[in-house]
């Protein structure tokens, strides 16, 4: 990213321009039920539509989002985690990684990777690093395991424990392309100590709306969407050792002793793991 604010603001309007305001786009979303204003009509609509035929799915933003602050700030204070690797990172909203994580231990590393050019536009607000610490953005593929690990390791040192976070991207990956596969070569080239936090939408005959509002998307929106159960979304976590309380509904997910009865379940499924 350029330092240089005309500079800036030419690339932010060239990477707007990359974007299809016609059709709706799940981090655009994502970002309506979160409450943001990076969005367009087209993305309200399908948001509305999505919600009229699941009325909790405003939930999961709000789950997820919360399971992130959950685990990053146990991940530092219990874990002694000071590197963060977020893929998919999607539109900056409230408590991004870096906060999170540098409110506690300022010294705190952080690099985010995201293909969305909206994303890209929006990337200077995930650069403001503490002076202790440093982040950075790699406009980058999940799949592109080697690229994503050579650039990181200008900000992450390898030699040392990463938490790698993959909070609804892996959703985008469908079977055909091997996605425990993929998973599995990032947690391979992480160090002993470093740690898995991953959430994923889950189809479930409990949840049967759910399905439906996937296969709405799937049929209006991009990218694709390919859901999986929550064994399925366990298998990501094989070879690792898994927190408690394991793959739960990530509001479930030490939703904390204030919370009172417990959460309502919603849809989207994570867990936080060890690399041993």
């Amino acid at each position: 990213m350029t330092d240089n604010p005309a500079a800036a603001g030419d690339l932010a309007a060239s990477l707007r321009a990359r974007v299809d305001t016609s059709r709706p786009h799940t981090a655009r979303i994502w970002n309506y039920w979160l409450g943001g204003k990076d969005y367009y009509e087209a993305d309200r609509a399908a948001g509305d539509e999505i919600r009229r035929l699941h009325p909790g799915i405003g939930d999961y933003a709000r789950a997820d989002r919360l399971f992130l602050g959950r685990a990053v700030r146990h991940l530092v204070r219990e874990a002694g985690i000071r590197q963060f690797l977020d893929i998919g990172t999607g539109l900056p909203t409230a408590d991004n990684t870096h906060e999170v994580a540098q409110r506690i231990a300022p010294e705190s590393r952080i690099v985010y990777v995201d293909n969305d050019p909206l994303v890209l536009a929006h990337a200077r607000a995930l650069l403001t690093s503490t002076p202790e610490g440093r982040t950075d953005y790699l406009d980058e593929d999940l799949r592109n395991v080697d690229a994503i690990l050579e650039q990181a390791a200008r900000t992450l040192d390898f030699g040392e424990p990463v938490a790698l976070i993959l909070l609804g991207v892996v959703i985008f990956i469908g079977d055909d392309e091997d996605p425990y596969g993929l998973v599995r070569q990032l947690t391979d080239r992480l160090p002993t100590g470093s740690h898995l936090v991953l959430s994923h939408t889950v189809t479930s005959p409990s949840m049967p709306d759910v399905d439906e509002a996937v296969a709405f998307w799937n049929e209006h929106g991009t990218p694709r969407l390919t859901q999986r159960t929550p064994a399925g979304v366990a298998r990501f976590f094989d070879g690792l050792e898994l927190l408690e309380p394991g793959v739960v509904s990530c509001s479930r997910w030490r939703p904390g002793p204030d919370t009172g009865a417990a959460p309502e379940e919603v849809a989207m499924f994570g867990g936080v793991a060890r690399k041993n």
